[in-house]
């Protein structure tokens, strides 16, 4: 009986290995014919496009080349893409080889993903397919995020750019995947849920906390970066709207928040700045990650955070996607925006001792101020055409490979996958800007 129990338990092994080997092939051939269809269809998008450039452009509801007026966004913004794709990894992953926490692959890969979706030029299906397959293979089965008990370098805009790039409608087949990601994304709100309070500076807004932000008892040690920031809220908010959600106290509980980092009707006037002047800074209390810094008033001792370009844009952004738009608050950063723009440096009111990091978010700026002010149906920013002025100042710094790269390291611009991405989004919405798109 015992041989016959081991002779039953191996055969059941056998079984069980023939099962797993069967399914592992079918699975590889599965992945290997939607990766043969990709190329396929990128192969037949490039003939039509070649046949007929301008018929491809309609048919995607893309601007004509002659409606482009002298900048040569196209073939920069296709040189760009071209050199992105050569850089994607074997499993469909972008990684940096200057920063380590962008070596691993959810730190980058969903930017890369959004820039080509973005970009809006032929022959990019296959590699945006093997990215968006890489992030969803980051479910785990209990449809939890691979790395999301601390794990992610960058958690916020990780889950919210994966939850753009999965919610395109050629990536319906994996919106299963996208819903993992917005649950961890919606968990990252600094809410009720976990113990925040209206009245609390951090409550509304998204973070870079690595873990579930929840608030700590008086005197406890709370983890780095809890605290909610006007970057990492725009992201999320403009991925719930990518995801369709329709939850209105989730925006207005981020509003509570994103109004708290505009200088709008504040109490106190200023000889040095109108504090009243309706843009943006980036986190209260902070004159540091407020990059343009800050100055104490006298006597009240009310410490005014100066308004800058890239969390001006962000806030605007914001603003525009507010269920009930507060007019007076988005025509304030709009006006300040429109005022303050600029193709070719990042404007702000900058403290003397902070100048020198300037440059450091450019393309930022140029990414956001172009969706913003697109958004906003803006045409004219700086006493000019805004979107060719910006669109021939990043053609004009993109380098021979391709790429783009900023020389101020702070924010770590300097690493080409990064300001790469950017620069191509920028130059995506100034092209949709040009014909009012």
């Amino acid at each position: 009986m015992r041989d016959r129990g081991t002779l039953l338990a191996a055969a059941g092994i056998a079984a069980a290995f023939l099962v797993a080997g069967v399914l592992f092939l079918y699975q590889k051939r599965t992945e290997e014919a939607v990766q043969h269809a990709a190329e396929e269809a990128d192969a037949a998008d490039r003939a039509r496009f070649e046949a007929d450039p301008e018929k491809w452009r309609a048919e995607r509801g893309l601007n004509s080349i002659k409606q482009i007026p002298i900048v040569a966004s196209d073939p920069a913004i296709a040189k760009g893409v071209e050199l992105l794709r050569d850089q994607q990894s074997a499993d469909g992953a972008w990684r940096s080889s200057v920063y380590a926490t962008f070596k691993n692959g959810p730190a980058l890969t969903p930017l890369v993903v959004c820039a080509l979706q973005e970009a809006g030029v032929p022959g990019n299906t296959a590699a945006i397919r093997k990215g968006c397959e890489y992030l969803a293979k980051l479910v785990i089965p209990d449809s939890t995020i691979e790395g999301d008990d601390g794990g992610l370098d960058y958690p916020v805009y990780s889950a919210a750019l994966t939850v753009k790039a999965l919610s395109h409608p050629d990536q319906k087949d994996l919106l299963k995947a996208r819903d993992a990601w917005l649950k961890f994304l919606l968990d990252r709100q600094l809410t009720e849920k976990f113990g925040w309070k209206p009245e609390d500076k951090q409550y509304g807004g998204w973070g870079y906390c690595r873990f579930i932000p929840k608030k700590q008892e008086p005197g406890a040690i709370a983890p780095p970066l809890i605290e909610s920031n006007l970057s990492a809220t725009v992201f999320a908010l403009e991925a719930l709207k990518a995801a369709g959600v329709k939850d209105h106290e989730v925006y207005e509980r981020a509003m509570v928040f994103v109004r708290r980092c505009q200088n709008h009707d504040l109490p106190v006037e200023s000889a040095l700045m109108d504090t009243k002047d309706g843009g943006f800074h980036f986190i209260y209390d902070d004159p540091v990650r407020n990059k343009a810094g800050s100055m104490t008033l006298q006597p009240e001792k009310f410490k005014l955070f100066f308004s800058y370009g890239s969390a001006t844009a962000d806030g605007l952004r914001c603003l525009l996607l507010e269920d009930r738009i507060d007019a007076r608050r988005t025509l304030a950063a709009t006006n300040w925006l429109k005022t303050n723009f600029k193709p070719d440096s990042h404007p702000g009111g900058y403290v003397k001792a902070q100048e020198s990091n300037r440059e450091a978010v450019y393309y930022y700026y140029a990414a956001s101020v172009s969706k913003a002010l697109r958004a906003a149906k803006v045409t004219e920013a700086g006493g000019k055409p805004w979107a060719a002025a910006l669109a021939t100042e990043l053609v004009n710094r993109q380098k021979p490979d391709g790429s783009w790269a900023n020389p101020v390291e702070l924010v770590r611009e300097n690493e080409p996958l990064v300001a790469t991405a950017n620069a191509i989004i920028a130059l995506a919405n100034c092209k949709a800007a040009l014909v009012g798109k």
